[in-house]
């Protein structure tokens, strides 16, 4: 342990101890609690995954956000999963559930002659999807441009014989 205290300059800002007007009271605390936190330190707080492991590290996974549409033909799947690559990124089938899951990891050293810092960053997230009867699983596919992953999910050519439409009668 070192034998002196080095003391940090402390950055301070006066601010009207009132509430704006047209802010609710959680609007207000929400932009305060941002302050901070970008005070502290901008390049921690703005980069995906970048506070995942700050809450409960490596218990929770995240979902990605999704859109399911029922198309002609099958089902489409968009995952939004900004930041990753390909490399990152698994899509697997087991027991009739499909999972998406990606990973990315962090890691930065930087030495210069005023200090010294490492810092690592990890972020998980995951989905998973009972899959109808109807998709045909061995026909699936999957592509991923610009931070968005789609997995089609054909339906099976007996799903799609099956279908019929039902008149709607006028009471």
């Amino acid at each position: 342990m070192a034998d002196t205290a080095t003391k940090l300059p402390i950055k301070g800002a006066e601010k009207a101890a009132t509430p704006q007007r047209g802010l609710s009271l959680f609007d207000n605390l929400r932009s305060e609690i941002d302050r901070l936190f970008d005070d502290f330190s901008p390049s921690l707080w703005h980069r995906p995954f970048a506070g995942m492991s700050f809450e409960k590290p490596f218990s929770t996974i995240a979902s990605p956000a999704v859109d399911l549409v029922e198309k002609d033909g099958g089902y489409e799947i968009t995952a939004e999963l900004p930041g990753l690559d390909t490399s990152n990124i698994d899509v697997k089938i087991a027991d009739g559930v499909l999972t998406i899951r990606g990973e990315k990891q962090e890691s930065k050293e930087e030495k210069e002659k005023e200090y010294h810092l490492s810092e690592r960053r990890y972020g998980a997230v995951q989905r998973s999807f009972q899959l109808p009867a109807s998709v045909d699983a061995s026909k699936i596919e999957a592509s991923f441009a610009n931070g968005l992953l789609t997995v089609k999910l054909p339906k099976s050519e007996q799903a799609r014989n099956n279908e019929r439409k039902i008149a709607i009668k006028t009471a």
